[in-house]
Order: structure tokens, then C-alpha cells, then sequence
């Protein structure tokens, strides 16, 4: 039996990680390099960074049902693994729907397909930040550390996200 052939790889393409990685220094030229990815790969880039603060959350929630044995730390996740892995993805879905429709309002056109590998992708780039903060928020509890990594965290996403948009708007 022969091996199945090789794909070549694209400069500048590589694995997920190493993309991730770059999209905290060159967000644009990664996100233009994932032109054509397929819808059913986006629902696995959105699950898999929902998985990931999913996971962020853990530490937070120990801590929390360490300090408040009321509500027992398999509830909690249970409550987070709701909101993170069902209601997320249909709130991410909406708000790219909503950035694409609004982009008809402004000469910078966003197809709901560019709109949601912008969202997707911006919130998959954020992950390990996302991991930084559960353990922050987890071992150290509230306070500047806490505060500053939100900080970073947001700041990344919108960034990353903001140069995504950017990168696959075209103009009308």
C-alpha cells in the first residue's frame, strides 16, 4: 500500500499553535492566511477555544467552592460548562452575524463567513491568555494581578479580533 500523499504547506502556515502564537504579534497576515478554511473547521476552532476557557475557569471555581462550600465545585463547573460550551458558541454565532450585517452599513464589507473566522479565530488567539487568568484569578484571587490580566485578555481580543475584521473586509 502507498502512504496517501503529503499536503504542502503554506509559508507561514504550520500547525494551530504556532498560528495562535503569531496572532498576538501579526494578527492581520495570520487571519488572511486562514482565507478558505471550511465552516465545519471554524466550529472546531470555536469549540476548541470554548474547551480551553472552559478549563480557565477551573481554578476560579475551585477557589470559589473552597471558600463557599454552599455551592459544590462539580455545580459550578457544571453551571460554567453550560454557559461556556452551549450558550457561548450561539452568542458567537449571533455576534458575528450582527458585525457582518452592521458592516453593510459602511463601505468596509464583512461576509458572515470572514465575519465569524474573525470572531472565531480572535477568541481561539486568546486562549492561553484566557488559561493565565483562570490561574491568576484561581491561585491568587481577586486584585491588581487579577485586574491587569482582564486587562491584557480584552485588550488582546480586541485587538486580534478588530485586526481580523480589518484584514478580510473588503471594500464596496
Amino acid at each position: 500500500m502507498a502512504d496517501p500523499a503529503r499536503r504542502e504547506v503554506r509559508p507561514g502556515g504550520g500547525g494551530m499553535l504556532p498560528r495562535v502564537m503569531q496572532s498576538w504579534w501579526a494578527p492581520r497576515r495570520v487571519v488572511r492566511g486562514l482565507v478558505g478554511m471550511p465552516e465545519r473547521v471554524k466550529l472546531v476552532v470555536l469549540m476548541a477555544a470554548m474547551l480551553i476557557f472552559l478549563i480557565a475557569q477551573a481554578p476560579l471555581r475551585a477557589r470559589e467552592a473552597q471558600l463557599d462550600p454552599q455551592v459544590p465545585f462539580d455545580a459550578r463547573m457544571g453551571g460554567a460548562m453550560l454557559a461556556v460550551m452551549f450558550l457561548m458558541p450561539l452568542l458567537a454565532y449571533a455576534v458575528a452575524a450582527l458585525v457582518s450585517g452592521l458592516s453593510r452599513l459602511t463601505p468596509w464589507r464583512l461576509s458572515p463567513e470572514d465575519s465569524r473566522l474573525a470572531l472565531f479565530w480572535a477568541l481561539l488567539a486568546v486562549a492561553p491568555a484566557m488559561l493565565l487568568w483562570g490561574l491568576v484569578a484561581g491561585l491568587v484571587g481577586p486584585g491588581t494581578a487579577q485586574l491587569l490580566t482582564q486587562a491584557v485578555l480584552g485588550l488582546g481580543f480586541l485587538v486580534i479580533w478588530g485586526a481580523g475584521i480589518a484584514a478580510l473586509a473588503g471594500k464596496a
